[in-house]
């Protein structure tokens, strides 16, 4: 598959547009953690409190979680439940599905395959994901077994490849591939690497850089970057 790089100064208000446009319509849409998602999810309320708009049809899922506690710092529904859920207050009552993490990596993926089970397997409108310096997506790192994983939508991570050290639970590429529209949200220049690896020209699927599996998989792919994390692509600099 094709992939489409949008630089942008302000790739998290982008995101956040299309965060908009989708829960409006009452799509199945995919949330993931990190800073920059932080701050899409909060321009997301604000313009979801702007124009009055309504999210009961919406359904929002996680494409990974932290085996923690829901009220763990480390947790992505928690970040999520504080700079989205939380705002939005009585204006709008998505439907949200939680990874969780407490129960432990494998039983946690048994139990996030259920609830897509449970809800017809969707195919989701919007899907977003991140990308580690290391090059992994969601939870599925560098030369791990889960990388190649193409029959459970859903697996356990024990070993997390990054900070923070702890199990992990993750949709795998077979989730991914169930997205109508996938968009890759990075920003700073630690992520200038992973970008050109994964979807700068001549990139190929390979298991070391785990993001670059999107351009194979995903039916249409948005990567969103600010001009530090492009900065390693063909014809780009930092400042450019």
């Amino acid at each position: 598959m094709g992939v489409e790089i949008e630089v942008l100064d302000d790739p998290a208000r982008a995101c956040a547009a299309m965060l908009v446009g989708a829960a409006a319509a009452g799509d199945d849409i995919v949330l993931t953690g990190g800073s920059t998602p932080r701050r899409a999810y909060a321009e997301f309320v604000d313009a979801v409190k702007a124009v009055d708009a309504d999210l009961s049809g919406a359904r929002f899922w996680f494409g990974d979680e932290r085996c923690v506690g829901a009220d763990d710092e480390r947790s992505n529904f928690r970040l999520a439940n504080e700079s989205l859920f939380l705002p939005l207050g009585d204006r709008a009552s998505p439907e949200i599905h939680r990874m969780r993490g407490e129960l432990g990596p494998e039983a946690g993926a048994e139990d996030y395959e259920r609830q897509l089970a449970e809800a017809g397997i969707p195919e989701f409108d919007l899907l977003m994901l991140g990308i580690g310096p290391d090059g992994h997506t969601a939870s599925l790192f560098p030369d791990q077994p889960t990388v190649r994983e193409r029959d459970r939508l859903v697996v356990g991570v024990p070993e997390a490849g990054l900070e923070p050290f702890v199990p992990r639970i993750s949709f795998t590429f077979a989730a991914i591939a169930r997205a109508k529209n996938v968009v890759v949200l990075a920003t700073g220049e630690s992520k200038a690497q992973p970008i050109a690896a994964a979807f700068g020209s001549g990139a190929r699927s390979d298991p070391h850089v785990p993001s670059s599996y999107l351009r194979e998989c995903a039916r249409e792919l948005i990567v969103l970057v600010d001009p530090a994390a492009a900065a390693c692509l063909p014809g780009r600099t930092a400042d450019a």
